[in-house]
């Protein structure tokens, strides 16, 4: 495991983004029906526009879409600047 994925699992953690430690990839999906926002799409549009932190639904990479629509995918293929702002954003909007 990698300390930028470690960095990662801790934010969503602290913030209450429910997800699974992350194993070789780039980018975790996280659980997000117990914050009340809405579907996937909601959510993702929310943390986008009030948040600053870009998410992709997990709809979009399931065959059947309803198997998704409690999760969004975090990735963290990005400079350790990028991911610690957004780090931050998460907890000023969630902590």
């Amino acid at each position: 495991r990698s300390d930028t994925a470690d960095r990662v699992d801790s934010v969503l953690a602290e913030t209450g983004f429910e997800s699974n430690p992350t194993r070789g990839a780039y980018y975790v999906m996280a659980d997000v029906s117990h914050l009340g926002m809405g579907d996937d799409v909601e959510v993702a549009n929310r943390l986008t526009k009030d948040v600053g932190v870009a998410v992709v639904p997990g709809s979009s990479f399931f065959s059947r879409p309803e198997l998704g629509t409690h999760l969004v995918r975090f990735a963290f293929c990005k400079r350790i600047e990028t991911l610690e702002e957004a780090g931050a954003r998460l907890r000023k909007a969630f902590a």
